[in-house]
């Protein structure tokens, strides 16, 4: 097809945007429009998949025939039989006439099924039939029917993940996908983004009778770089909130991102299973790492506090010597095997001592063999390590003296659980405060 086709059909239907993926789309939609071929239409939710739908209908023999659009997801399991191919009078509760299902109704014409994933299936089974011998049977009948219909589907499902997930049937898969089409994402349409945005502003302008919104550069970077997962939807619900609510006609990159989910602006569209920017070596996000880290920095210090203890034990000046050795990795920053990874550090020197202490650093020649008298500390090492019990202790009482002894605010306002408070005033022997 030429670049002028194409345009003159996203005129007809009023699809925007000039993006590859898309106008390639049109094309085999144009192009298996005169046949009667099963069609699989697959993007993400939003993306304009029935848009599609239409064109393929339009563009056929069967455009003098009804065209009808059905969400498969929207239909209850125990009523879809029904709806699609049709009951007879006293067939179920309720059924107190006969009537008609899509698949009657629409011969000689196009069914749209959109979220064919959601398709029970037994009524998967049914559709199969209908796709192979053009035959179906009312429900409570038992006479076959003939219909000419064609069938156009659609999902936003991996189906052939389903297939082996056991949720569709694979028969059926293979059956609807004669042609696929795929619908890009408008994260992967580029400057469509901007061109939808000024159509939709324009719209809602004239529909609310104000001034068209525009956007300064950087808010028409801002705009593009966001990964849109609800798609035109979503476009045009931010376009229409902001055609309403902003008294400001122009805006810019700070005022349009106050209508963009900050934990939806990405910048680019990632593969499933790739690690994204925030992550780490090893696919660790950067919150992991800080666990990591910090678990690290503890447990080196509860190695530390042991070898001070043993120090200050007063054991022989060789065996202090060698202890120090072998715990070399807890005081040379940046050390082979250091479990921290510091580096030398500011940070590391705060919390592993600095590198330049000469006791940590002292040769075999600097100690002789008289035992050098050495300060107990251990008392003050065992003050240290009740510390954090005796500061939550402390906060416990001032949080439920704020609250007037109410624990449940309490336990609000220190970030835990009521069961955790209790356990803790338990603990602390403060249940009767």
């Amino acid at each position: 097809m030429t670049p002028q086709e194409i345009q003159s059909i996203k005129q007809r239907f009023g699809i925007i945007g000039n993006a590859p993926a898309l106008n390639y789309a049109i094309q085999v939609a144009t192009q298996v429009a005169p046949t009667d071929m099963t069609v699989l239409i697959t993007g993400e939710s939003g993306s304009g998949k029935e848009s599609f739908s239409k064109i393929i209908h339009a563009l056929s023999p069967r455009k003098h025939g009804q065209f009808i659009a059905i969400n498969c997801g929207a239909i209850p399991e125990g009523t879809i039989d029904s709806e699609l191919f049709g009951h007879e009078k006293g067939s179920f509760t309720g059924a107190n006439e006969a009537r008609k299902g899509y698949f009657e109704v629409t011969n000689g014409g196009t069914i749209f099924l959109d979220e064919i994933g959601e398709m029970p299936l037994g009524t998967q089974a049914r559709l199969l039939r209908v796709l192979e011998n053009g035959e179906f049977i009312r429900v409570g009948s038992s006479k076959v029917q003939k219909t000419d219909v064609r069938v156009v589907a659609a999902t936003n499902l991996n189906l052939l993940e389903s297939v082996r997930n056991g949720r569709f049937r694979e028969d059926l898969y293979y059956r609807l996908s004669t042609v696929p089409i795929t619908v890009p994402p408008l994260r992967e349409r580029g400057e469509d983004i901007y061109l939808l945005f000024r159509k939709f502003t324009a719209d809602f302008s004239e529909k609310h009778r104000v001034k068209p919104i525009s956007l300064t550069p950087d808010a028409v970077q801002l705009l593009t770089r966001f990964r849109f997962p609800g798609n035109i939807r979503q476009l045009k619900n931010i376009a229409e909130q902001i055609s309403v609510l902003e008294m400001e006609r122009e805006l810019d990159a700070r005022q349009l991102a106050k209508y963009l989910p900050a934990a939806q602006t990405s910048q680019l569209p990632m593969l499933l299973g790739a690690g994204s920017a925030a992550e780490g070596p090893g696919g660790y996000s950067e919150r992991d790492l800080m666990y990591k880290i910090l678990f690290d920095m503890r447990r080196d210090m509860t190695d530390l506090k042991k070898l001070v203890l043993e120090l200050a034990a007063g054991q022989r000046p060789h065996e202090t010597q060698e202890l120090l050795r072998q715990n070399s990795h807890l005081f040379a920053p940046g050390a082979p095997g250091a479990a921290n990874g510091f580096d030398g550090s500011p940070a590391a020197e705060y919390f592993l001592g600095a590198p330049t202490n000469p006791v940590l650093h002292a040769e075999a020649d600097d100690y002789d063999d008289e035992v050098q008298p050495v300060e107990d500390i251990s008392h003050e090492t065992e003050e240290e390590t009740l510390s954090l019990d005796v500061k939550e202790k402390e906060m416990i009482l001032k949080a439920l003296r704020k609250h007037h002894n109410k624990r449940k605010y309490a336990a609000q306002d220190l970030g835990i659980s009521e069961r955790t408070l209790y356990r803790k005033l338990k603990q602390y022997d403060l249940e009767q405060v």
